[in-house]
């Protein structure tokens, strides 16, 4: 409470040479901001297209390490705000360091957000929310802005997976939730499981806006993957061709191959089977399941079973992943390729749209928000096997689109039963994929209009 009342004074000593600046209105501009990496907030990122494609004119604010999407950057009514990352800082205690990075967080946020054109809302992603939710409410009292949370999950709890959910600090984060997170004018959520939580526990009446895939998110013609396969084989061992094509002006990757006298495009035969999974190498994320899962497989293999090879794709960035690099490197497949490369913006949808099976290991820390992968590979038309945890159910439906596992011998078991007598056109794969295709759900621009934008009121 002590440093949470340092933290308020020092934001209001902040603004009082500002007041100046102020004046009433925001015209149609609307800030949408995360205290984290632009490029890996894709919720935010279509938040900030479907306001432009209202004519809304945009502050998008956050970290600019990871290029957004083009389509981001193309927009004329998109604007790109960097905020300073602070790196490095190492002096003293943890629990001091901690205390300081959120004080300098604080006054860089604020700084930021004073120094853009007035906006009329600001749109915030939670987690992170601190200092964010605080930071952006004071920001909101001096522009006379209405405040939008748009809750992901809630930040303490994942907090909680490296500190306990006992630690005093996490307690301090869940009582700065719940108290800033009252003084929003509008929020947003996930989940329905989520909404009737934040009402319960915390007074915070919530809408839900399920995440939607964007547009650029569908199945990838024959070509366009041969495309990629080639582009992604310069680099990555596991797409070249397992052997040279039988034409010599045939060009071949390890899953298609193209004619070189007319252009046209196959699978090659005794293809391997693509199998993506995409992470943010986090601790809600436990890899060594699927490592354990691919062992087996690869047992199945040696015994006799009718199963292709495979090649595992594992896109991301995050803190785990030399861990995970180094656990894959002590493994000596025969039948299995496994590659963990980072993907262009452009690039990863052509990729979920071209594999065969998606497995999502994301296990929320609250049980309360679902994975934003799934939503991208069921956009592709690309079945899942996803781990189970609470609240799942609104997103993968057991045996209708994909299916859900406990621990590593059920993924086994399903990859085997998936991938028995691949690339037969028969099967659960073929009846998921279809499923998919038959789905009638709006789309990401549908369900925004209808459940934002009547929040945002008619353009100023």
């Amino acid at each position: 409470p002590a440093v949470t009342g340092a933290v308020a004074a020092l934001l209001l000593l902040l603004l009082l040479p500002l007041l100046w600046r102020r004046r009433a209105g925001g015209g149609g501009r609307v800030c949408v901001a995360v205290l984290g990496d632009l490029g890996r907030s894709p919720r935010m990122q279509y938040h900030a297209l479907a306001l432009a494609r209202h004519g809304r004119e945009v502050a998008l604010l956050g970290y600019l390490r990871d290029r957004p999407h083009r389509d981001v950057l193309r927009s004329a009514h998109i604007r790109l705000v960097p905020v300073a990352e602070l790196r490095g800082l190492r002096v003293g205690p943890k629990l001091f360091q901690y205390v300081m990075k959120v004080l300098v967080q604080s006054v860089q946020l604020l700084y930021t957000l004073l120094r853009i054109d007035q906006p009329s809302y600001i749109l915030l992603q939670n987690p992170p929310g601190l200092p964010s939710i605080a930071v952006a409410w004071v920001a909101g009292l001096f522009w006379r802005s209405k405040l939008i949370i748009d809750w992901h999950n809630y930040g303490y709890t994942i907090m909680s997976l490296s500190h306990g959910r006992n630690h005093p600090l996490v307690q301090i984060a869940k009582w700065y939730e719940k108290l800033f997170g009252r003084l929003s004018d509008y929020n947003l959520c996930v989940t329905d499981a989520m909404r009737e939580d934040l009402w319960v526990n915390c007074n915070i009446k919530a809408v839900t806006l399920y995440d939607k895939p964007a547009a650029y998110f569908k199945e990838t013609p024959l070509d366009l993957q041969h495309h990629l396969y080639m582009k992604l084989a310069k680099d990555y061992e596991p797409f070249r061709a397992r052997a040279e094509p039988v034409s010599g002006s045939a060009e071949r990757s390890a899953f298609t191959e193209r004619d070189g006298r007319d252009g046209h495009v196959l699978h090659t035969r005794g293809r391997p089977a693509l199998l993506i999974s995409s992470t943010s190498w986090t601790e809600d994320e436990d890899f060594s399941v699927l490592l354990k899962a691919l062992q087996d497989y690869e047992q199945f293999i040696e015994e006799g079973a009718k199963l292709p090879a495979l090649v595992c794709v594992i896109t991301g960035k995050g803190p785990l992943k030399d861990y995970y690099n180094g656990l894959i490197e002590k493994l000596h497949f025969r039948h299995i390729q496994i590659c963990t490369p980072w993907l262009e913006a452009e690039d990863y949808p052509l990729l979920l749209g071209s594999a065969d099976l998606g497995v999502c290991l994301h296990k929320s820390s609250s049980g309360l928000d679902l994975p934003m992968k799934v939503v991208d590979m069921f956009g592709c038309c690309l079945p899942v096997c996803a781990i189970y945890f609470e609240c799942l159910h609104e997103l993968v439906k057991h045996n209708e689109n994909g299916l859900i596992f406990r621990d590593s011998d059920e993924l086994a078991e399903q990859l085997k039963t998936l991938f028995w007598e691949f690339p037969t056109l028969e099967g659960k794969l073929r009846s998921f994929r279809q499923n998919l295709r038959a789905s009638k759900e709006l789309c990401w621009d549908e369900s925004w209009d209808q459940t934002v934008l009547p929040l945002l009121g008619h353009k100023e």
